[in-house]
Parts: structure tokens; sequence; C-alpha cells
């Protein structure tokens, strides 16, 4: 597919037209909007009424409720009258699955009903042979039920959100696209081909995924496609599953920033496995950045596109102070003043005369120090470059590198992105250096992509660090703040390390921890237990949070290990394929227990699951028992 997003090197929103919600428009020149979803049982009215009118208090401008039956449906006339009562205008939007009759029930209430293109109409046969006549007439059969629901929605001003699921693909679009970000674009095309088709415009489109890779390049995919069929429907954008705490909120702003940070994006929601107003500061701080880019300087070009932005391929690079080529991305620090032993154990370096190095799991790559005392032998097994002494081996600019007599292998080039050019490029791509780029440009990444796509162009394989100082009001604007810049960098597979500093309202190990949770999320590195969690609605049959706790507090040392918690079976078996275990809310108390896509145990008492998780772990060989760090 030919690449049409234009705007790689200026900030702009992708144009759309306006889908009117309830009073809440959305598109065109509005604001992004933010939204979340209930997790109460819809029928409960008083406690959903209660949730959403804490959401808006939040902030929240659209609120999203669960309508897993015909009960729910009959309960969403109550729950806006009582919402009318208490003088609460934000928008309610039914959430559907499986049933096109709830859809049509739901239709005449609310402000907007939610669809899964993947369930609607379609259900799983484990059918994955389709003639060209079986696909068609199942379109057909698509067509007629849908435009029933158009036609519904068009009657009573109700908005419509065609939303992709990755976890829950048709066997009809599996069989012809398999389980990738071409098919999840497709689903949804399917149904907005037919919203064109009869001038029904009041239409959002979202793909989500768990997996950051998948859910940015599925979006892009039906950006461009959109494009070609002369559409511009808006974009709902969020991480499904991303967990909860300092994991989830970063996963989530690799995945949406990396799509907003290049203008695609109208609505924003951020799904984590706390209460739903928690998310609703996560995503205005999200919205917040992104709008200061606006009017940003000029980023210089680079010519042709040298990377498919649309499948991952790491850039060829050559290595280094085992920086670049095959190497997991490296994370450095700067560690100023003296290095002492105190100092050195803040980041989680050890050195024991008697026994040597060691190190703890999340202790950066690289340290970048003023000088390193003589009395201290290097580590082997990592990297220390320092500003002065001996063995100076960086530069702070292009022309202290060539003023240098002797440039040391593996040495550190620290230069604005922006400066990059081609002279640049042709003295220093011979060299073995580690290329360290920074900008002060608002469009930071922008910046920094498009002087590596520079060196693609050029030829230079030199290995790539970014770097980025970040002035913030608190550590969660820092993590949010840096995953939006450096996430799209390593989804594209641009970069061979990071370092990130933060002003002194940021300790530094969280800045280190930052940084791993980064390259994590981005799915270039895994250094820590991975959970793959839903963040809760009406359809979840346990303490979807409390039951994440405990399994993290079990598991949480199985480095590298992925494990998805799921609240029920919408989603769950889908979006946790890549996951090597799983836990799924089956029925009222009951579990069912995974080992990758195969089902193991079925209906395990809640009370038990967790304990069950483990020995199925332990049966496995993937246990190891949680030790002490130094």
């Amino acid at each position: 597919m030919q690449h049409k997003l234009q705007h790689l090197v200026r900030y702009q929103r992708r144009p759309t037209h306006v889908v009117t919600i309830g009073g809440i428009p959305l598109g065109g020149s509005y604001p992004i909007r933010v939204q979340t979803m209930t997790n109460t049982p819809t029928a409960d009215v008083e406690a959903t009424a209660k949730q959403i009118l804490a959401v808006h208090q939040a902030g929240a401008e659209y609120a999203r409720v669960t309508v897993p039956t015909q009960k729910e449906a009959e309960a969403l006339k109550e729950l806006v009258l009582r919402l009318g009562h208490e003088h609460c205008t934000i928008p309610i939007v039914a959430d559907i699955h499986f049933n096109p009759k709830l859809a049509l029930l739901s239709a005449a209430i609310v402000s907007k009903v939610r669809i899964n293109p993947g369930n609607f109409v379609d259900r799983k046969k484990g059918m994955l042979d389709y003639t060209p006549e079986q696909y068609q007439s199942e379109l057909d059969r698509l067509r007629t039920k849908f435009l029933e629901l158009i036609s519904l929605c068009k009657k009573h001003g109700t908005a419509l959100r065609i939303g992709t699921n990755h976890g829950s693909l048709s066997d009809r679009i599996m069989s012809r696209y398999g389980d990738t970000p071409e098919g999840m674009a497709e689903s949804a095309m399917e149904f907005l081909r037919i919203c064109k088709a009869v001038d029904f415009n009041e239409v959002v489109v979202s793909m989500k995924s768990s997996n950051t890779r998948v859910m940015v390049y599925a979006t892009r995919i039906l950006a461009d496609k959109m494009a070609a069929e002369g559409m511009c429907f808006p974009l709902h954008l969020g991480v499904t599953e991303a967990g909860e705490g300092e994991d989830g909120r970063i996963k989530s702003a690799v995945g949406i920033g990396a799509l907003l940070v290049d203008g695609l994006g109208d609505t924003i929601r951020v799904s984590l496995t706390e209460a739903p107003e928690a998310e609703i500061p996560v995503a205005q701080s999200l919205v917040k950045y992104i709008k200061q880019r606006e009017g940003h300087p000029t980023v210089p070009g680079f010519g042709d596109l040298p990377i498919d932005l649309y499948e991952y391929k790491r850039r060829v690079t050559h290595a280094y102070a085992n920086i670049g080529a095959n190497a997991l991305p490296s994370v450095l620090t700067n560690l100023s003043g003296d290095i002492t032993p105190s100092a050195l154990q803040a980041v989680g370096w050890n050195y024991h005369a008697s026994s040597g190095w060691s190190f703890s799991d999340l202790a950066p790559d690289g340290l970048i120090v003023d000088e390193w005392p003589l009395h201290l032998p290097r580590p082997p097994q990592r990297n220390v470059w320092q500003y002065r002494g001996s063995q100076c081996n960086i530069f702070t600019s292009f022309e202290a590198f060539k003023k240098a007599k002797n440039v040391p292998p593996g040495a550190l080039l620290i230069m604005l992105a922006s400066t990059l050019d081609s002279d640049m490029l042709h003295r220093i791509k011979q060299e073995q250096l580690i290329l360290v780029l920074e900008s002060e440009n608002a469009n930071w990444h922008a910046d920094i992509r498009s002087a590596v796509f520079r060196m693609m162009n050029a030829d230079c394989r030199l290995p790539v660090v970014f770097k980025k100082r970040y002035r913030v009001q608190s550590p969660g604007e820092f993590q949010l703040y840096a995953a939006t810049d450096m996430g799209v960098l390593f989804l594209d597979g641009l970069g061979d390390g990071l370092w990130l500093e933060a002003n002194e309202l940021v300790p530094q190990i969280r800045c280190i921890e930052t940084a791993f949770g980064i390259l994590q999320a981005s799915r270039v590195r895994f250094s820590k237990t991975e959970y793959i969690s839903c963040p809760s609605c009406g359809r979840t049959l346990f303490d979807l949070q409390t039951t994440t706790r405990k399994i993290q507090e079990r598991t949480s040392h199985l480095k590298g290990l992925k494990i998805g918690v799921m609240g029920c079976i919408v989603n769950g078996p889908g979006e946790m394929a890549d996951a090597d275990y799983g836990y799924v809310g089956t029925g009222a108390g009951k579990v069912t227990l995974y080992k990758e896509k195969e089902v193991v145990k079925r209906n395990v008492s809640e009370h038990l699951a967790v304990e069950e998780l483990i020995n199925l772990i332990k049966s496995n060989g993937d246990w190891v028992e949680p030790t002490t760090q130094v």
C-alpha cells in the first residue's frame, strides 16, 4: 500500500467532517474529545447514573455503557431520564456486541451506538475457507441488517461508532486477511462503504488492540483507505486492555500518542484497570501535550520515505558498544557528580570487591559521567561514557567531533536533529560513533524522525539514541509525555537507545523505569512481566482490579512473561492471543484458564483461580521462585 499521510514533518489534524453526538460535536476543528466507559451493571440504574455523574464531573465528554442483554437496553431510557433530572447532559453511548436487536433498541434512546463489526452479524464458526460467492453472500446479509440500524439512527439523530477490536475479527475477515492490521481496517471499511452509499455520515470509527504496534498500524491503514475512497470519518483512539498504574498509562500513551502526534484522532479513551474517573486526567494530559505542537517551527525535510509505516522493520545499523544492529535497545542515564557506591546503587549498579558487578533488572545499560574514578573497575557487561579525562568519549557537538584527534570506538556524538545535514552525514557515516539526537522543536518526534530518515536515505548506519529532558509538573506527566514522544519512534523501528532526563520533580530512577516501560510498551524490549488486563465494564464477571493486583503480587517477578486478565469473553481470548497465559471470566464467579490460545481449565471457581493459574505456569516450566534484589 502506498503511504498517503502528508504531515510527517508538520503537525496538523487530519481533516474530518463533524459528527454530532448529543450536544457535543466531534471532529472537524473541534477539540480532541475525552471519554470513558462505566464498569457498573447498566441495569443498576442507580449505580450507573452515579458513576456517570462522577466521570462527567471529572471532565469526560462522553460516557459509554455496556448493553449485553435486553434487560440493559430497557434500562437505558430510565438511565437517560435519571441523568436529566440531575441536569447532566453528557451524551450516552451504548456498547453492543453479538446482538443487532440491542443496537436497534438502543438507537432510539442514546446519543450514539457502538457496534463491533467482528460480531455485529458475523459469528465464530471456525470457518476460514470462504469461496468468493460465500464471502459476498455474507456481505449482503451484513448490509441488510446494518441498513436497518442506519435507518433508525437517521430517524432519531443517533451517531454510530464502528469499533473494530483486534480480538474479535470475524471468520470471514480472517479467511481473507488473516489476523492482521489490514484485516482490522477492512473489517471497518465494509461498514463504512455502506454508510457512504446511503449518505449516512454520523459515524466515528476505531481500531483497538492491546498490542500497540497492531493498533497504530491498523489506524494508519484505515486512515489511508478512507482517504483513497473519499471518506473523512473521525477517529476514536484507544489501546484496549492496557492495564493499570504506570504500565497502563505508559502503554496507552505509546499507542494513542503515536497517532495523535501525526494528527490522527478526534476522541480518545484511556482504558485502565481502574475506576473510570481515573482515566480522565490521563486523557486530558495527553490532549494538552499534543496541543502544544500547534504552530511549531519548521522541521527539515527528508526526501523519500525510507520505511513502511504499516509494518514493523527495525532500521539496519552497525553495532558499537553493544548498541545497534540486533542488540536490544539500550537505556542510558546521566550520573553527574562524584561516582560513589551509593550513587551507583541508586540506579541498580552494585559493585563488591569480592564478587564484582551485579545489576538490578531495570539497571540502565550505560552511564554518562563526568569522569569515571580510577580506583573502580569498569563493568564489562555495561557501558560508561565520560565527558572529561583521558578516556573522554563524548562529543557534545559536530564542531567538537571535527576537532578531535582521536575518536574512540563507540563514542557518543550529541547533536540537534535539525542540524544533521548531508555534509555531516558524509563525514560521520564511516566513523564508529553512536549518534545521540536531541531537538528543541515543539514537534519533537517529527524533528527526530526526519533526521533518522535523512540518515537512512544517506545510507548512514550509525546507531541512534534519542535524548530528551523534560520540564514537567509531576512524575505522571513526565511518563505520559515521554511515552508520547518516544513510542512512535520505536514502534517504527528507528531507535537503538533511550536517554530520558527531567527536572527535580521526577527522581532519576523514575526516568530509568519509564524508559524501560516505553520500550516494553513499544514491544521492542521486555524487561518485566506484561499484564494484558481490560478496564472492566458491566460485562465483567469478577472484581477485575482486585484480581489483577492479586495476580501481579504473585507473578510480577516473572520477567518477560505475558499474562492476560480479562473480564469476559467478548474480546478476551482474541486480545490476549499473544499472551503466554490467560485468566478469563466466563460466568458468575467462574474463570477459564488458557495456555496461549488453548483452553486448559474451564469454570474454575474464582476463589481458586489465581492459585490454579500459578500451578499452570509451574506445570509448563515457566515459574521461577522470586528472589530478593540486592
